[in-house]
Protein backbone atom coordinates (compact mmCIF):
# COMPACT_ATOMS: atom_id res chain seq x y z
CA UNK A 1 0.00 0.00 0.00
CA UNK A 2 1.16 3.27 -1.09
CA UNK A 3 1.68 5.44 2.31
CA UNK A 4 -0.28 9.01 1.93
CA UNK A 5 2.07 12.01 2.06
CA UNK A 6 1.46 13.95 5.42
CA UNK A 7 -0.07 17.86 5.66
CA UNK A 8 3.00 19.84 5.11
CA UNK A 9 2.79 23.17 7.24
CA UNK A 10 4.17 26.18 5.40
CA UNK A 11 5.21 30.34 6.29
CA UNK A 12 4.35 32.79 4.00
CA UNK A 13 6.16 35.48 4.41
CA UNK A 14 7.23 39.09 2.10
CA UNK A 15 10.34 41.32 2.20
CA UNK A 16 9.07 44.69 0.70
CA UNK A 17 6.27 42.79 -0.78
CA UNK A 18 8.93 39.71 -2.37
CA UNK A 19 6.92 37.07 -1.31
CA UNK A 20 8.27 33.68 -0.12
CA UNK A 21 6.73 30.26 1.19
CA UNK A 22 8.98 28.72 3.44
CA UNK A 23 9.25 24.80 4.95
CA UNK A 24 10.68 24.52 7.73
CA UNK A 25 12.08 20.84 6.86
CA UNK A 26 14.77 20.80 9.69
CA UNK A 27 12.89 17.62 10.92
CA UNK A 28 11.26 16.29 7.45
CA UNK A 29 11.74 13.99 4.84
CA UNK A 30 9.97 15.77 2.48
CA UNK A 31 11.78 16.19 -0.96
CA UNK A 32 11.14 19.77 -3.03
CA UNK A 33 11.21 18.93 -6.37
CA UNK A 34 11.11 21.82 -9.34
CA UNK A 35 7.38 20.21 -10.04
CA UNK A 36 6.53 20.30 -6.22
CA UNK A 37 8.50 24.22 -6.49
CA UNK A 38 5.93 25.30 -9.46
CA UNK A 39 2.81 23.65 -7.99
CA UNK A 40 3.60 25.16 -4.98
CA UNK A 41 4.28 28.73 -6.69
CA UNK A 42 1.03 28.73 -8.94
CA UNK A 43 -0.90 31.69 -7.51
CA UNK A 44 -4.21 30.11 -8.37
CA UNK A 45 -3.72 26.67 -8.06
CA UNK A 46 -1.16 26.80 -5.10
CA UNK A 47 -0.37 29.25 -2.48
CA UNK A 48 2.00 31.76 -5.01
CA UNK A 49 5.34 33.24 -4.35
CA UNK A 50 8.24 35.03 -5.84
CA UNK A 51 10.19 32.08 -4.13
CA UNK A 52 10.38 29.21 -2.21
CA UNK A 53 12.72 28.97 0.92
CA UNK A 54 13.44 25.51 2.64
CA UNK A 55 14.67 25.40 5.98
CA UNK A 56 17.24 22.80 6.89
CA UNK A 57 19.81 21.53 9.95
CA UNK A 58 23.14 22.11 9.76
CA UNK A 59 25.98 21.18 11.31
CA UNK A 60 28.02 24.59 11.27
CA UNK A 61 25.26 27.25 11.00
CA UNK A 62 22.19 27.83 12.95
CA UNK A 63 20.18 26.61 9.51
CA UNK A 64 20.99 25.83 6.06
CA UNK A 65 18.67 27.59 3.94
CA UNK A 66 17.86 26.62 0.22
CA UNK A 67 15.80 28.86 -2.35
CA UNK A 68 13.91 27.97 -5.62
CA UNK A 69 11.84 30.09 -8.40
CA UNK A 70 8.64 30.12 -9.02
CA UNK A 71 9.36 28.46 -12.70
CA UNK A 72 10.98 25.53 -10.84
CA UNK A 73 14.48 26.42 -11.24
CA UNK A 74 16.98 27.20 -8.17
CA UNK A 75 17.93 30.25 -7.12
CA UNK A 76 21.88 30.56 -5.88
CA UNK A 77 20.85 33.14 -3.21
CA UNK A 78 17.95 35.32 -2.07
CA UNK A 79 18.34 38.29 0.80
CA UNK A 80 14.82 39.25 1.58
CA UNK A 81 13.77 35.82 2.31
CA UNK A 82 17.12 35.10 4.41
CA UNK A 83 16.56 38.12 6.44
CA UNK A 84 12.85 37.02 6.59
CA UNK A 85 13.69 33.44 8.00
CA UNK A 86 16.13 35.16 10.25
CA UNK A 87 13.59 37.15 11.88
CA UNK A 88 11.52 34.04 12.44
CA UNK A 89 14.69 32.08 13.99
CA UNK A 90 15.84 34.74 16.13
CA UNK A 91 11.78 35.52 17.30
CA UNK A 92 11.70 31.99 17.79
CA UNK A 93 15.01 31.64 19.92
CA UNK A 94 15.89 35.19 21.34
CA UNK A 95 19.24 34.98 19.22
CA UNK A 96 20.09 38.93 17.89
CA UNK A 97 22.50 37.11 15.37
CA UNK A 98 22.88 33.59 13.48
CA UNK A 99 24.84 32.72 10.47
CA UNK A 100 22.73 30.61 7.56
CA UNK A 101 24.21 28.66 5.15
CA UNK A 102 23.31 29.16 1.47
CA UNK A 103 24.81 27.91 -1.97
CA UNK A 104 26.33 31.96 -1.56
CA UNK A 105 28.16 30.46 1.23
CA UNK A 106 27.35 31.12 5.33
CA UNK A 107 25.66 34.38 5.81
CA UNK A 108 25.34 36.57 8.76
CA UNK A 109 22.20 38.30 9.79
CA UNK A 110 21.70 40.91 13.02
CA UNK A 111 18.94 42.25 14.27
CA UNK A 112 19.26 45.38 13.18
CA UNK A 113 16.80 47.28 15.78
CA UNK A 114 13.36 49.07 15.31
CA UNK A 115 11.97 45.63 13.79
CA UNK A 116 14.64 45.71 10.60
CA UNK A 117 16.55 42.98 10.23
CA UNK A 118 20.19 43.11 8.38
CA UNK A 119 22.17 40.35 6.36
CA UNK A 120 25.31 40.34 5.10
CA UNK A 121 25.51 39.27 1.57
CA UNK A 122 28.63 38.43 1.35
CA UNK A 123 31.40 40.57 -1.31
CA UNK A 124 30.24 41.26 -4.59
CA UNK A 125 31.53 38.80 -7.59
CA UNK A 126 33.39 41.03 -10.22
CA UNK A 127 35.13 38.30 -12.38
CA UNK A 128 33.19 37.73 -15.21
CA UNK A 129 33.89 33.46 -15.02
CA UNK A 130 32.64 33.73 -11.98
CA UNK A 131 29.13 35.91 -12.36
CA UNK A 132 29.53 34.05 -14.80
CA UNK A 133 29.06 35.32 -18.38
CA UNK A 134 29.72 33.28 -21.73
CA UNK A 135 32.89 35.59 -22.68
CA UNK A 136 35.41 37.95 -21.44
CA UNK A 137 34.33 41.75 -21.59
CA UNK A 138 33.87 44.73 -19.94
CA UNK A 139 31.60 44.08 -16.86
CA UNK A 140 31.42 47.78 -16.59
CA UNK A 141 29.89 48.89 -19.51
CA UNK A 142 28.35 45.52 -21.00
CA UNK A 143 28.97 45.46 -24.99
CA UNK A 144 24.61 45.31 -24.77
CA UNK A 145 22.28 48.13 -25.96
CA UNK A 146 22.35 50.93 -22.58
CA UNK A 147 26.16 49.33 -21.82
CA UNK A 148 24.69 47.74 -18.21
CA UNK A 149 26.98 46.53 -15.56
CA UNK A 150 27.54 42.87 -14.86
CA UNK A 151 27.55 41.66 -10.74
CA UNK A 152 27.43 38.45 -9.47
CA UNK A 153 25.73 38.27 -5.98
CA UNK A 154 25.01 34.90 -5.56
CA UNK A 155 22.87 34.88 -8.46
CA UNK A 156 23.99 36.74 -11.88
CA UNK A 157 22.77 40.60 -12.28
CA UNK A 158 22.45 42.79 -15.18
CA UNK A 159 21.89 46.46 -14.29
CA UNK A 160 20.69 49.39 -16.40
CA UNK A 161 20.95 53.29 -15.79
CA UNK A 162 17.97 54.75 -17.13
CA UNK A 163 16.60 58.32 -17.50
CA UNK A 164 13.42 57.10 -15.33
CA UNK A 165 12.34 53.11 -14.76
CA UNK A 166 9.06 54.27 -14.89
CA UNK A 167 9.50 55.31 -19.26
CA UNK A 168 10.79 51.34 -19.14
CA UNK A 169 8.41 48.30 -20.35
CA UNK A 170 9.51 46.02 -17.95
CA UNK A 171 7.22 43.13 -18.96
CA UNK A 172 9.41 43.23 -22.61
CA UNK A 173 12.40 44.38 -21.35
CA UNK A 174 13.47 42.09 -18.72
CA UNK A 175 12.78 38.61 -20.50
CA UNK A 176 14.36 39.96 -23.48
CA UNK A 177 17.54 40.57 -21.37
CA UNK A 178 17.67 37.75 -18.77
CA UNK A 179 18.27 35.53 -21.76
CA UNK A 180 21.01 37.43 -23.39
CA UNK A 181 23.90 34.89 -24.63
CA UNK A 182 26.45 36.44 -22.24
CA UNK A 183 24.73 34.91 -19.39
CA UNK A 184 24.70 31.52 -19.69
CA UNK A 185 22.50 31.29 -16.15
CA UNK A 186 20.21 33.47 -17.03
CA UNK A 187 20.09 37.07 -15.33
CA UNK A 188 18.19 39.31 -12.75
CA UNK A 189 17.71 42.34 -14.37
CA UNK A 190 17.35 45.62 -12.97
CA UNK A 191 16.65 49.46 -14.38
CA UNK A 192 17.57 52.30 -11.61
CA UNK A 193 17.75 56.11 -12.10
CA UNK A 194 19.36 58.33 -9.62
CA UNK A 195 16.53 60.02 -6.95
CA UNK A 196 18.91 62.15 -4.91
CA UNK A 197 22.41 61.85 -3.27
CA UNK A 198 23.15 58.07 -2.42
CA UNK A 199 19.45 57.84 -3.02
CA UNK A 200 17.88 55.30 -6.18
CA UNK A 201 14.91 54.58 -7.83
CA UNK A 202 14.97 50.62 -8.95
CA UNK A 203 12.67 47.93 -10.27
CA UNK A 204 13.50 44.36 -11.28
CA UNK A 205 13.03 41.61 -13.38
CA UNK A 206 14.02 38.36 -11.44
CA UNK A 207 14.92 35.35 -13.66
CA UNK A 208 12.66 32.24 -13.21
CA UNK A 209 10.19 34.70 -11.41
CA UNK A 210 9.18 37.68 -13.74
CA UNK A 211 8.77 41.03 -12.10
CA UNK A 212 8.70 41.52 -8.50
CA UNK A 213 8.32 44.28 -5.99
CA UNK A 214 11.73 43.71 -4.51
CA UNK A 215 14.65 42.35 -4.80
CA UNK A 216 17.60 42.10 -2.20
CA UNK A 217 20.56 40.22 -4.03
CA UNK A 218 19.08 42.24 -6.75
CA UNK A 219 19.47 45.36 -4.69
CA UNK A 220 23.15 44.91 -3.78
CA UNK A 221 24.11 44.50 -7.24
CA UNK A 222 22.21 47.55 -8.21
CA UNK A 223 24.08 49.26 -5.31
CA UNK A 224 27.67 47.84 -5.92
CA UNK A 225 26.95 49.03 -9.95
CA UNK A 226 26.09 52.67 -8.94
CA UNK A 227 29.20 53.03 -6.88
CA UNK A 228 31.33 51.59 -9.85
CA UNK A 229 29.70 53.95 -11.87
CA UNK A 230 30.30 57.00 -9.82
CA UNK A 231 26.61 57.60 -9.03
CA UNK A 232 26.37 57.28 -5.44
CA UNK A 233 28.63 56.15 -2.58
CA UNK A 234 28.81 53.43 -0.62
CA UNK A 235 26.01 53.72 1.63
CA UNK A 236 22.91 53.60 -0.42
CA UNK A 237 19.06 53.72 0.15
CA UNK A 238 16.92 52.29 -2.91
CA UNK A 239 12.94 52.67 -3.26
CA UNK A 240 11.21 49.69 -5.05
CA UNK A 241 8.25 48.73 -6.07
CA UNK A 242 7.57 47.41 -2.56
CA UNK A 243 9.50 49.64 -0.41
CA UNK A 244 12.66 50.92 0.79
CA UNK A 245 15.50 49.02 1.58
CA UNK A 246 19.51 50.26 2.69
CA UNK A 247 22.26 48.42 1.24
CA UNK A 248 25.73 49.48 2.43
CA UNK A 249 29.14 47.88 0.98
CA UNK A 250 31.74 47.68 3.88
CA UNK A 251 35.02 46.21 3.95
CA UNK A 252 33.49 42.93 5.17
CA UNK A 253 30.71 42.60 2.47
CA UNK A 254 27.35 44.16 1.32
CA UNK A 255 24.86 44.75 4.15
CA UNK A 256 21.18 44.72 3.53
CA UNK A 257 19.13 46.48 5.95
CA UNK A 258 15.04 46.41 5.89
CA UNK A 259 11.57 45.18 7.44
CA UNK A 260 10.15 41.55 7.79
CA UNK A 261 7.07 40.27 7.54
CA UNK A 262 5.26 36.57 8.44
CA UNK A 263 2.13 37.26 7.33
CA UNK A 264 0.15 33.72 7.36
CA UNK A 265 0.50 29.61 8.68
CA UNK A 266 -1.07 27.37 6.50
CA UNK A 267 -1.05 23.52 5.44
CA UNK A 268 -0.63 22.02 2.49
CA UNK A 269 -3.52 19.56 2.34
CA UNK A 270 -2.05 15.34 1.91
CA UNK A 271 -5.18 15.31 -1.21
CA UNK A 272 -3.14 18.52 -3.05
CA UNK A 273 0.23 17.20 -2.40
CA UNK A 274 -0.59 13.78 -3.60
CA UNK A 275 -1.87 15.25 -6.50
CA UNK A 276 1.27 17.32 -7.05
CA UNK A 277 4.11 15.27 -5.99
Amino acid sequence: MIQRPAPLPFMKMHGLGNDFVVLDLREGEVVVTPALARAVGDRQRGVGFDQLATIHADAEADACLVFWNADGSKAGACGNATRCIARHLMDDTGATKLRLRTERGLLTVRDAGEGMTAVNMGDPILDWREIPLSEDVDIDALPIDGAPLATGMGNPHCTFFVDDVKGVDLATFGPAHEHHPLFPQRTNVQIAHVTGPDRLRMRVWERGAGITLASGSSSCAVAVAAHRRGLVGRSVTIDLDGGTIHIDWRDDGVWMTGPTAHVFDGVLTPDWLEANS
